[in-house]
């Protein structure tokens, strides 16, 4: 009697920790390719990286039932791979009952996760968001809001008619009718990660301080090396090394302890497609600054190509942004939610610098450094104490 073919499913895996989905950007096969164990089929993109889907079996890439473009969770059946008896029986897996038609293709006895679409959270609107709820907000806007994925602070734009300006469902209404005539595009999952990210941050009383620094001692050891260091890993180092000294800026407040970090893992922004990664340097105050070079420029690229491993991702205690290379010369960026301090330095610009021995201006290079924190955990005083610190190590490139 005539045997279908058995066919394997191609699971969505557990990509991260915190990873319950991802979206397919590609197939890098396609139905009818041959594919051996653990090559990859699928290319799916999480909130912070683009990773491969592979074969768990040999065989011929069958139906694919996923949609290029649409979000799956971890478990989700995304197609199938065709197998021989043999490397069905190498897998351990069984068929189907007989009494099943024979001519229809067997589908291995295996438990799997419901295979239900992600739907998106909001319909209509530009910017979805994956987390509802608002306050001072009557049942029934809340359960509306609920419905669209939306938070309060999406409210912001619309003008409210109700007792003392509040917003009413009318109100809401009306401007999910009016966003309807605007051009609308989907925001990538990176760019939703962000605005959830910030929006967390933004929760807690933030603060910057900032003080020039001079960086021709910098600019002269980093000229003098083979490997040059990128100016923002002098930053990293330095900041680092304070923080080696000293932790407690870095520590984090929850209820009424302050959690002190058990190492010194910093971590460096990069721009990537719609959205900014952030990858981490471990134990960045043990490993010197010519030892981190190449690390740091592979994670650079790994970063831009949207490639990092989870194990070079989160659990940092403090971030350090160059703004600097977009020409800017003062920002006030926003720590992460679990960070505590960020190290920000702006672009260097030449300024004249009063030398009181020769008693004359001289020409230096100096770039605005600032410090946003935590106002919970910090106070000005030590916040300006770190940077003074980081400020002191940076004009001594030897010692990093």
């Amino acid at each position: 009697m005539f045997q279908a073919p058995i066919q394997v499913p191609i699971i969505m895996p557990q990509l991260g920790e915190s990873i319950a989905e991802a979206t397919l950007v590609r197939l890098v096969l396609n139905p009818g390719d041959a594919v051996e164990v653990d090559a990859d089929i699928l290319e799916v993109e999480t909130n912070k990286a683009v990773m491969g889907v592979t074969a768990q079996a040999n065989g011929i890439v069958g139906e694919i039932i996923a949609e290029v473009d649409k979000s799956y969770p971890v478990g989700s059946v995304l197609g199938y791979i065709t197998v021989t008896d043999e490397e069905a029986q190498r897998l351990g897996i069984s068929d189907e009952p007989e009494q099943k038609k024979a001519s229809a293709p067997r589908k291995p006895k295996v438990e799997l996760e419901s295979s239900t679409r992600v739907e998106p959270t909001i319909k209509g609107l530009p910017v979805p968001a994956h987390v509802g709820g608002a306050s001072y907000l009557t049942p029934r806007m809340k359960a509306r809001m609920a419905e669209l994925g939306m938070h309060a602070a999406d409210l912001s734009g619309i003008a409210g008619s109700g007792a003392g300006g509040r917003v009413t469902i009318e109100d809401l209404e009306r401007f999910l009718e009016d966003i309807e005539r605007n051009r609308i595009t989907p925001a990538s999952s990176m760019r939703v990660a962000v605005a959830d990210a910030m929006r967390r941050s933004w929760t807690r009383p933030l603060a910057t301080v900032g003080r020039p620094v001079a960086l021709d001692k910098l600019l002269a050891h980093r000229k003098a090396q083979a490997v040059k260091p990128g100016p923002a890993l002098y930053g990293l180092r330095a900041l680092a090394i304070a923080l080696g000294e000293d932790s407690t800026p870095a520590g984090r407040l929850i209820g009424e302890k302050i959690v002190h970090p058990r190492s010194v893992d910093i971590g460096f922004a990069v721009e990537a497609n719609d959205g900014v990664l952030v990858p981490v340097i471990r134990n960045a105050d043990q490993t010197p600054l010519a030892d981190l070079v190449e690390r740091y420029n592979r994670l650079v690229e790994l970063a831009r190509a949207r490639r990092l491993p989870a194990a070079d991702t989160g659990g940092s205690i403090a971030t350090i942004t160059n703004y600097g290379t977009f020409g800017l010369t003062l920002a006030t960026p926003i720590p992460l939610p679990e960070q505590t301090v960020l190290l920000g330095m702006g672009s260097g610009v030449v300024v004249p610098s009063w030398n009181a021995e020769l008693e004359e201006f001289l020409p230096v290079t100096e770039a605005m450094f600032t410090l946003s924190f935590d106002h919970r955990v910090l106070d000005g005083g030590a916040a300006g104490r770190l940077l003074k610190r980081v400020a002191e190590l940076l004009n001594a490139p030897e010692e990093l």
